[in-house]
């Protein structure tokens, strides 16, 4: 079953990957990347997915990471370079508070979400909602295409 599941995974990021070509039709000499990571960066899915697990309970970076990793099966990874930068970027427009979990150390800075942050979560999770209904139809429309089902 295992192997079903992994085929059809892969067929979906090889469905993904030949759409690379629109960005440059659209962008001529822009820096391409993955469509469809990028495309869910661009339509502030990253922060929507980071709010909305902050929500569920105080968490920090590496946490975030690794969850969001296993939420969308590797397809969507995220990197220090990437999460850091956006939960100071959301720290910074008052939609979570960090606290260190050892002050003196500095070690891990747990994030919670403030009033402000359930607000724009709350407001996120409406506006991205077509976009990510529209990447689900097409993948599930590949799938049948590709499988039969």
């Amino acid at each position: 079953m295992a192997g079903k599941k992994e085929r059809s995974r892969d067929a979906a990021r090889e469905a993904v990957a030949q759409a690379g070509g629109i960005e440059e039709a659209v962008a001529p000499g822009r820096r391409t990347q993955d469509p469809f990571t990028g495309e869910l960066r661009r339509r502030a899915i990253l922060p929507m997915l980071v709010l909305h697990l902050i929500n569920e309970g105080p968490s920090y970076g590496n946490q975030l990471m690794e969850r969001i990793g296993a939420m969308t099966a590797g397809v969507l990874s995220v990197n220090p370079n990437t999460m850091y930068p956006l939960l100071r970027q959301l720290e910074g427009r008052g939609l979570i508070e960090g606290r260190w979990e050892h002050p003196e150390r500095r070690s891990r800075r747990y994030y919670s979400l403030t009033d402000d942050g359930r607000a724009e979560y709350e407001r996120l999770v409406e506006e991205v909602r077509p976009f990510i209904d529209s990447v689900k139809s097409s993948i599930d429309e590949i799938v049948r295409e590709v499988y039969g089902r």
